[in-house]
């Protein structure tokens, strides 16, 4: 025994003085796992995100991320993007997609050499890979009654209320590519969804390339967006609903081979009714716009106005279509789609505008009547918004 003893002393001084002597490297074992989603590492390893966070989550440039599923920023937490990140979603096309829930912020903001760009993972990309971002806030919406909330088409999410100068956070220089997926097995996303979005949430430059549904879409609220494009949405380009009255800026459309309306405009949701009380429709104020499309003997139409919606447009320039004004309602001002009479009070109006390729300049189906002058006023004024000045370097798809 006592020599057994010594002989296992001897060869655990031999392993110790090899330790302390070898000119191997260490071994060293880093723990790159991911605790709840919120974990990180400097090593390229690709960190998945998806769940419903209850705290800030703040994305390091060092690290590479991708999306697997819906990831949900709760109420009181920070989703934060450094400038220049590329983030990638799985392209399963369903449930694939990032939420900004009411209380919650964004804080994105890229620049023009190094936009923040969320896109598919896929080798072939293309429209539908993925679902999109979307905000959600506690500004005013014409779908509920006083501070009631409604619910997102995706996720299920809450949004709507009484303050119109609500938070969201801050998007800037970001583009969203390939989106537009399916999400809860039936419903489909847009490129930006703007649910209930107060005024207090800053929205400059953004782009949505290649979507498969709408490219940015408005559920009421009142949040501004300056510098917007969007290229080959396959459905609206920008579309609103919900009584939102914000303003939209130097916004660019260009139409792809596949594509619905550039803007599909309604006073409130069709589906669920104007419930507002007092009663409000959408009313937002348009500045400086370019549609560009297919050409006139594409038989589509520019801009679809209806369900009672108003707006205040100037400088608009519209570029291949058969019909350049769509306007749809019911006559009287009491009825449930008034959208004539925003033409007749003044509601509803289009000031300097120029008609390039385009058949049909005003096509009137509200029951009211009225002459395209009391509509449009400027025309060949118009010259659009400069899009080859701020759209530069950061936006793809225009050429």
């Amino acid at each position: 025994m006592k020599n057994k003893l010594v002989l296992g002393l001897a060869i655990f001084g031999m392993l110790l003085n090899s330790c302390t002597t070898d000119d191997t490297a260490d071994i060293i074992i880093n723990d790159n796992s991911v605790t709840n989603n919120n974990g990180g590492n400097n090593n390229n390893d690709v960190i998945l995100l998806s769940g419903t966070y209850t705290e800030d989550l703040t994305l390091d440039s060092n690290n590479t991320y991708k999306i697997d599923g819906a990831l949900i920023m709760t109420s009181g937490t920070t989703l934060t993007i450094p400038a220049g990140m590329v983030i990638e979603a799985v392209a399963s096309g369903s449930d694939v997609y990032i939420a900004i829930s009411s209380g919650a912020q964004i804080i994105a903001n890229g620049t023009a050499n190094n936009p923040i760009i969320l896109t598919s993972d896929s080798a072939a990309p293309q429209a539908g890979d993925w679902g999109g971002l979307i905000l959600l806030g506690d500004a005013p919406i014409n779908s509920v009654t006083g501070a009631a909330t409604a619910t997102s088409e995706i996720a299920s999410l809450p949004y709507g209320g009484t303050d119109a100068t609500d938070n969201s956070g801050s998007l800037r220089y970001l583009r969203v590519q390939y989106s537009g997926g399916s999400a809860d097995g039936q419903s489909e996303n847009n490129g930006v969804s703007f649910y209930g979005v107060g005024n207090g949430t800053t929205v400059e430059y953004i782009q949505v390339f290649e979507g498969k549904d709408d490219g940015v879409e408005f559920f009421g609220g009142t949040v501004n967006v300056d510098f917007v494009s969007v290229v080959n949405a396959q459905d609206d380009s920008i579309d609103w609903t919900e009584g939102y009255s914000g303003t939209i800026t130097n916004a660019h459309v260009l139409h792809g081979p596949e594509h619905d309306k550039g803007i599909e405009a309604d006073g409130y949701n069709t589906d669920i009714g104007n419930n507002s009380n007092p009663i409000f429709w959408s009313k937002p104020t348009v500045t400086n716009l370019t549609i560009i499309g297919n050409g006139s003997s594409t038989g589509n139409e520019a801009i679809r106005l209806r369900a009672g919606t108003q707006g205040i447009f100037t400088n608009v320039l519209l570029d291949g279509f058969a019909e350049g004004f769509d306007l749809d309602g019911d006559a009287g001002a009491t009825s449930d789609n008034p959208t004539g009479t925003g033409v007749l009070n003044g509601d509803l109006s289009v000031t300097d505008i120029t008609f390039t390729d385009v058949t049909l300049q005003v096509k009137n189906d509200t029951g009211e009547t009225f002459a395209n002058s009391e509509f449009l006023s400027g025309i060949g004024n118009a010259t659009g918004t400069d899009f080859a000045s701020w759209g530069a370097d950061w936006t793809v798809g225009n050429n």
